[in-house]
């Protein structure tokens, strides 16, 4: 996932390249996608995030969690859990709502394809 995180202060909509597999069949590999920087995320959309670990990734936000420390949070999981290498939730614990980027509204390239809602 290229770093995206540097330009959402600064705008408000922004582009995405998956890497790797771990979101087969939703996205794959080389797929661009349109963000939506700061949107807050409703369980089942696919978000973009950054791991306590400051990995950038794409994936599902299940479910509302809180972290150890008590904050509000997100369960991120991949669409293909079977992947090697995938690393979510499952690995990391949930995802603090300050380290959710912004929501995946669209893949752009290339087979176009709405996964998101486009108000709110």
């Amino acid at each position: 996932m290229e770093d995206i995180a540097a330009r959402a202060p600064r705008h408000s909509w922004g582009m995405a390249k998956v890497v790797g597999v771990s979101m087969e069949p939703t996205l794959r590999a080389g797929d661009r996608l349109w963000v939506s920087y700061g949107r807050t995320p409703v369980a089942g959309c696919v978000v973009v995030a950054r791991l306590a670990d400051g990995a950038v990734v794409v994936k599902r936000a299940v479910e509302r969690r809180t972290t150890a420390s008590g904050r509000p949070a997100w369960w991120l999981l991949s669409d293909n859990p079977a992947a090697p290498g995938v690393i979510d939730s499952r690995h990391r614990g949930p995802v603090a709502d300050a380290d959710m980027i912004g929501v995946v509204v669209a893949r752009l390239w290339p087979r176009p394809r709405i996964l998101g809602q486009i108000s709110g």
